[in-house]
């Protein structure tokens, strides 16, 4: 899993027919400080997240195991909005 912000929305209309209706966010990776830390790439929304989210995401094989994704061709997935990280004993993000 990943630690990744939420940084924005993409609309595809032609896709393959399995990712109708679901919804596709671009995310960077973060430290544990919620840093950008990687590159942007688009992952599938499954627990509604939002533009500026704190979020684990997943890739690979591991993306498609969700109830959402399962059989779909998606190489990265949103499964978690984080709430708070706690990192060394001291919270470091605390969803406002």
């Amino acid at each position: 899993m990943l630690i990744a912000r939420v940084i924005g929305t993409t609309v595809s209309t032609i896709k393959d027919e399995k990712l109708h209706g679901k919804k596709l966010l671009i995310v960077r990776q973060t430290d544990e400080f919620g840093e950008a830390v990687g590159k942007p790439y688009v992952a599938v929304d499954t627990v509604d997240a939002g533009v500026g989210d704190l979020v684990l995401t997943c890739a690979g094989s591991s993306a498609r195991q969700t109830t959402q994704t399962k059989d779909t061709p998606v190489d990265a997935v949103i499964m978690s909005v984080i709430d708070s990280l706690e990192v060394d004993g001291k919270v470091v993000f605390r969803k406002s």
